[in-house]
C-alpha cells in the first residue's frame, strides 16, 4: 500500500493515513465519491464494486474514498477492491466529512453510507444534475423507491416528512426527505459550505447553509435497500434510541442556525402591536366603539414591545454570527454601527427618565405614597427598558462582528 501526503489536512498527522491501492494515482477525477466506513467488512467489498460500475454507467471519472475508523478488515477489503482507505479515529459522521476534505481529487462530491443501502450504480442522475448547473443535489428516497422493511414505519411517515417540512417551512425549501444519506455537491460548495459539525447534525448543516447560501439545488429519487443478512444498522447497534437523539440533533441545527427566520418577523410584528398599545395609551384609557382599552392593554403593549424587540435582536445577532447571507449582514453592519448603537440606546434612556420624572416628583410631594396610576411613567419604564437592551445589542454586536472577522482571517 502507498501513503499520500497529508499536506492541508484538517486533522493530526499522527492519527490519519491516506491509503490507496498499489498502482492508483492521485490525479484529479470528475467524482470524489467519499463515504464513512465503521466495522463494514460484510458489505464494503460490493459497495467499492457498485461505486466503479455507477462511475462507468455514468461516464466519468472517479475516486472512492472510504473514511474508515473500523476495527475489523473493512480496510483491506476496500483496497483489495481498488478504492482508496482514509484512516481516522472515531470520531463521528460530520467529522468524518470534514477530515477527508483535505483528501478529495473531484470536482463533484457524492456522499452516502457503504452498506448497500444506497444503491451507487446510479450515479447518473446525480451527474446530470451537475452537469445541469446544481451545486448541491438530494437524493430522495420518497421520489424514488423504499424496498419493504428498508425503513420502519415510524420513520418513514412521521419523523422523515415532518422534519422535512419543519425543514422546508424554515427555509423555503420543496425537498421531500432531507434525511437521506445519499447527496452530492459541488467541491466549490463544500468548501463554502464549511461543515462545523461532527455527529449526526452534520447532514441539517450541508441542507440549510446551501439555502442560506443561496446555493442552486436539485433533488434526484434513488433506490433504498434494507439491510443485508448478517448486516446491524448503526441505529440498531446503539439501540432503540438512537434514532430519536438523531431526528432530536437534526431539529436542533435547523433552529441553532436559523433564529432569523422565524424571529425577525414575528418580533416585528410583536414589537410594532406593542408600540402602538403604548403610545396610544401613554396619556390614559381610550375607548373605541364598545371597546375600552386601558392600563392592562397598555402593560400587554409593553410586554408585547420587550418580547419583539428581544426577538429582532437575536435574529440579527444569529445573521452576523452565521454569516450566510453577506449581502443582508453588509447592510446590518452598515446600519447598526457601534456609535448608533449607544447613541439611541442613551436618547430612550434620557426621554424614559424624563417620563418618570413627573411620577417620582408626585411620589416624593405625597409622602412617598402614589395617588394614582401614571401611564405616561409606565412608558418611560418601557423606553428604560428598550434602551438598555439597545445597549446590551450594541456590545453583543460589536463583539459578534469582531468574531467573526477574526473567523474569516
Amino acid at each position: 500500500m502507498d501513503k499520500a501526503p497529508d499536506s492541508g489536512s484538517r486533522a493530526e498527522p499522527e492519527t490519519i493515513a491516506h491509503l490507496i491501492p498499489r498502482g492508483g494515482t492521485l490525479t484529479p477525477v470528475d467524482i470524489s465519491i467519499v463515504v464513512p466506513a465503521l466495522n463494514e467488512e460484510i458489505t464494503v467489498g460490493e459497495f467499492v464494486d457498485w461505486c466503479k460500475e455507477g462511475l462507468a454507467r455514468a461516464g466519468a471519472t472517479g475516486q472512492i474514498l472510504i473514511v474508515d475508523s473500523s476495527s475489523d478488515n473493512t480496510p483491506n477489503i476496500v483496497l483489495e477492491h481498488g478504492g482508496e482507505v482514509l484512516r481516522t479515529p472515531k470520531r463521528g459522521l460530520g467529522r468524518a466529512y470534514i477530515d477527508a476534505s483535505a483528501y478529495l481529487r473531484g470536482k463533484w462530491i457524492v456522499m452516502g453510507d457503504a452498506d448497500l443501502t444506497y444503491d451507487f450504480r446510479e450515479l447518473t442522475p446525480f451527474v446530470q444534475a451537475f452537469q445541469n448547473g446544481a451545486e448541491f443535489v438530494m437524493g430522495s428516497r420518497i421520489r424514488g423507491s423504499i424496498e419493504k422493511g428498508a425503513m420502519p414505519r415510524l420513520h418513514r411517515y412521521f419523523g422523515t416528512p415532518f422534519t422535512t417540512w419543519i425543514l422546508n417551512r424554515i427555509y423555503h425549501g420543496k425537498y421531500s426527505d432531507i434525511h437521506c444519506g445519499m447527496r452530492g455537491l459541488t467541491r466549490v460548495a463544500l468548501d463554502m459550505i464549511d461543515l462545523k459539525l461532527q455527529s449526526w447534525g452534520y447532514a441539517s448543516e450541508m441542507v440549510l447553509k446551501a439555502a442560506r447560501l443561496g446555493l442552486v439545488t436539485a433533488e434526484v429519487p434513488v433506490k433504498f435497500y434494507k439491510d443485508r443478512k448478517g448486516r446491524v444498522s448503526h441505529h440498531r447497534r446503539q439501540g432503540w434510541l438512537s434514532p430519536w437523539i438523531a431526528g432530536w440533533l437534526n431539529l436542533k441545527v435547523m433552529l441553532v442556525y436559523t433564529p432569523d427566520s422565524f424571529l425577525l418577523k414575528p418580533g416585528t410584528i410583536l414589537l410594532t402591536v406593542g408600540l402602538l398599545l403604548s403610545l396610544a395609551l401613554a396619556s390614559g384609557p381610550i375607548t373605541i366603539g364598545p371597546i375600552g382599552f386601558s392600563l392592562y392593554w397598555m402593560l400587554f403593549g409593553v410586554t408585547c414591545s420587550t418580547l419583539g424587540y428581544s426577538c429582532i435582536q437575536i435574529g440579527v445577532l444569529a445573521r452576523v454570527m452565521h454569516g450566510l447571507r453577506p449581502i443582508s449582514l453588509l447592510r446590518v453592519q452598515r446600519l447598526l454601527t457601534y456609535d448608533r448603537g449607544m447613541l439611541a440606546s442613551g436618547v430612550l434612556v434620557v426621554i424614559g427618565i424624563a417620563f418618570l420624572a413627573a411620577l417620582v416628583y408626585r411620589y416624593l410631594l405625597h409622602g412617598l405614597h402614589l395617588q394614582t396610576v401614571s401611564h405616561p411613567a409606565i412608558l418611560g419604564l418601557l423606553l428604560i427598558l428598550l434602551g438598555f437592551q439597545t445597549f446590551c445589542f450594541t456590545l453583543l454586536m460589536e463583539m459578534a462582528q469582531r468574531v467573526a472577522r477574526k473567523d474569516r482571517k
